[in-house]
C-alpha cells in the first residue's frame, strides 16, 4: 500500500507520520511546510506526489481543495481513491467528486470527528470512494464509518455535529469571560469542569482558541448547510462570531 498525502500541516502531517510508523511508503506535498515527518518522500509537485499512489489523502484547506484536486487530476489513476479530508460544505464536496470522478478516479467524501489524532482519528466516509477508503484505512487502526455512496453526506454530518460542539466550546468560553471580569473564574470553572470533565473543558478552551481562524470557516459553512436544510443557524452564527473574535484577538497578539 501506497499513500499520498497532499498537505502536510497539523492534520495531514500527523497522519502521514502513524501511516509511516505502519510500514506504509509515503509521499508527500505541501510548499507551506518547512519540514515533513520523518520518513514521508517529499515531492517538488503535487502531480509527482500523487503519481502511483493507491491513496490520495487531501488535507489543505476548504479554500484551496478545489485547486488542489486540479492540480492533480492528470496524475490519479483509475484505480486511485482521492480521499478529501477538509472541513467544507456538501456543495463544494460534491463538485470535488465531479472533478476527480471525471479523471476516472475514485472520490471519498471524509469528514474527521474530533481532535485529530493521526491514524487513530475516527472519521465518516461517504462517495464511490468511501468503502474503498474503508478497506485501505481499518486495518491500520483508523476507525472509518461508511455513511453512504453520496459525496457531501459525510461532510453534512460532520457539519451538524460541528453546531453543537462549536456551540458548546462557545458557551464555555463566553460564560468563562464573564467569570473573569466579574472575579469568579476558578468557581465557574470547576462548576462546568463537574458537568463535563477536565479534560474536556480544557479541550474545548484551548482549542476554540488555538484552531480559531480554520473554526471560523466550518461554521460558516455550518450556517449556509442550516439555511439550505431551512433551520435559522442562531448557535452556529453567534459562534462563528465569537470564534472570528478570538482569532482576531490572537492575531493582534501575535
Amino acid at each position: 500500500m501506497d499513500v499520498r498525502v497532499l498537505g502536510l500541516g497539523e492534520a495531514g502531517g500527523r497522519i502521514a507520520a502513524d501511516l509511516v510508523a505502519a510500514g506504509v511508503e509515503v509521499r508527500g506535498y505541501d510548499p507551506a511546510v518547512a519540514s515533513v515527518p520523518e520518513g514521508v518522500l517529499r515531492a517538488d509537485d503535487p502531480a509527482s506526489a500523487v503519481e502511483g499512489g493507491s491513496l490520495v489523502l487531501a488535507a489543505t484547506t476548504g479554500a484551496t481543495a478545489v485547486a488542489a484536486a486540479e492540480s492533480v487530476l492528470a496524475a490519479l489513476g483509475e484505480d486511485t481513491v482521492y480521499a478529501d479530508m477538509n472541513t467544507a460544505s456538501p456543495a463544494l464536496k460534491r463538485e470535488l467528486a465531479a472533478l476527480v470522478e471525471g479523471s476516472g478516479a475514485r472520490f471519498a467524501d471524509i469528514g474527521l470527528l474530533g481532535p485529530v489524532r493521526g491514524i487513530g482519528t475516527p472519521v465518516l466516509a461517504s462517495g464511490t470512494g468511501a468503502s474503498a477508503f474503508a478497506e485501505l484505512m481499518t486495518p491500520l487502526g483508523m476507525p472509518v464509518e461508511v455513511v453512504s455512496e453520496r459525496a457531501g453526506d459525510a461532510a453534512e454530518m460532520k457539519l451538524l455535529r460541528s453546531v453543537f460542539m462549536k456551540g458548546l466550546g462557545a458557551s464555555v468560553v463566553e460564560s468563562l469571560e464573564a467569570a473573569r471580569a466579574a472575579g469568579h473564574e476558578a468557581w465557574l470553572e470547576r462548576e462546568i469542569a463537574e458537568i463535563i470533565g477536565e479534560s474536556f473543558l480544557r479541550r474545548l478552551i484551548e482549542g476554540s482558541d488555538r484552531h480559531a481562524v480554520r473554526r471560523v470557516d466550518e461554521m460558516e459553512a455550518a450556517c449556509a448547510l442550516l439555511l439550505d436544510l431551512g433551520v435559522e443557524p442562531r448557535i452556529a452564527r453567534a459562534s462563528a462570531s465569537l470564534l472570528a473574535s478570538l482569532a482576531e484577538r490572537s492575531a493582534a497578539g501575535a
